[in-house]
């Protein structure tokens, strides 16, 4: 788990509390967002597992885009920093914090 995509982008939120990650994805077929801040993920399309230990974006999942927005997140007024990255966009910036 914790060379998972999911494990390294919440690890990338506790190094960059300032930050919030909204990863859009295809997780077993289905479409999804994630919210990932400070460590923890849920999802903003299906339920969110009672346990912090359950990955809400699985091995399986494909990511096809990742927003940083600047928290506190308010979906009524988001503040991007960038949106849009592809996953080898974004494996720059993890590679930057070290994770």
């Amino acid at each position: 788990m914790k060379g998972t995509i999911g494990y390294r982008l919440e690890q990338y939120t506790l190094r960059r509390p300032q930050e919030v990650l909204i990863v859009t994805a295809e997780v077993a077929g289905e479409p999804d967002q994630i919210t990932i801040f400070k460590g923890f993920s849920s999802s903003l399309m299906r339920p969110t597992a009672f346990d912090p230990d359950v990955p809400m974006l699985p091995e399986t999942a494909t990511v096809i885009a990742i927003d940083r927005l600047r928290s506190p997140y308010d979906p009524n007024n988001p503040r991007y920093i960038q949106s849009g990255l592809s996953l080898a966009e974004m494996q720059s910036l993890l590679e930057q914090v070290g994770v």
